[in-house]
């Protein structure tokens, strides 16, 4: 049923991406925690230290729990958009808020899951195009939280990237090889010509990392329209943060998110937009 007929495809898809748009939630938050304790615990070990037992803490344990109140969040509760409704974006115990970036999250594993079965159909390229857009959700929101671009993340969709084009999903072998290095490579130039030319640092290494990826996804066709594509809302964004929000120079902003951005508008719209704006067969 689901090889037959797009829509039901396209519908489970988007179903199943709501409940991992739920767990997405959790990768967002507790990834950026999980490394700073192992990075401390690594320097502790380096330094010869002893730390104390802080208890297992992963993506799986302890349970969810209000942060304010620490009231453990019920199954229903936890039930992919209608959850925070149900709650009408309040914790049951205490009444603190809960940020609606969780229903977000879900609706955007959902819809993502849903538009790509519908488009690549059901087989390598629709079940693969799912996961690498759920991983930009969780990379977007990580970049935004903690400016980190975990290699937890990025070098695993590297290589899953490289593996899905030995069948040519998305595009043939080479193409995906010469487009990973050619987005590393890229952007790591314009990091250090602008260190030297300044002194500081304009972006974090794991940009170049996440680039690479995109490339080796969808080859290297598509990272001029990507690059533009980032470059140009993030110079957007940062110019609308300065004068509405008074952001200021000295900040930093992430582009991670615009880099996830930018790939997933190439996976969806990339030829169109290389055959009629950048001239790119």
């Amino acid at each position: 049923m689901l090889v037959s007929d797009p829509l039901t495809f396209a519908i489970a898809a988007a179903v199943v991406g709501l409940v991992v748009g739920s767990f997405l939630n959790v990768v967002i938050h507790r990834l950026p925690i999980m490394l700073e304790r192992q990075w401390t615990a690594d320097a502790a070990e380096f330094r010869g230290e002893e730390l104390p037992d802080q208890g297992t803490y992963n993506l799986f344990v302890p349970r969810s729990a209000c942060p304010k109140c620490s009231r453990p969040v019920r199954a229903h509760e936890n039930v992919p958009l209608f959850g925070w409704l149900l709650l009408k974006g309040r914790c049951a115990g205490c009444g603190a808020r809960i940020s609606a970036r969780y229903p977000v999250v879900e609706l955007l594993g959902g819809l993502l899951a849903g538009a790509c079965a519908w488009q690549f159909g059901f087989g390598l390229a629709g079940i693969a195009a799912i996961g690498l857009c759920w991983a930009l959700i969780a990379l977007t929101f990580i970049d935004a939280d903690t400016q980190l671009l975990p290699d937890e993340i990025t070098l695993p969709l590297l290589w899953a990237g490289l593996l899905v084009n030995l069948e040519a999903a998305f595009v043939p072998l080479e193409q995906a090889v010469i487009g990973a290095a050619a987005g590393y490579l890229s952007l790591w130039s314009i990091y250090w010509l602008f260190r030297l030319a300044t002194g500081r640092e304009g972006m974090g290494y794991g940009d170049f990392k996440l680039l690479a990826a995109l490339g080796g996804w969808l080859g290297w066709k598509m990272l001029p329209a990507i690059i533009l594509l980032s470059s140009v809302v993030g110079a957007v964004v940062g110019v609308s943060l300065m004068v509405f929000a008074r952001h200021g120079r000295e900040q930093p902003i992430p582009f991670g998110p615009y880099l996830a951005g930018a790939g997933v508008l190439a996976l969806f719209f990339g030829p169109a937009i290389n055959a009629t704006w950048l001239r790119i067969g």
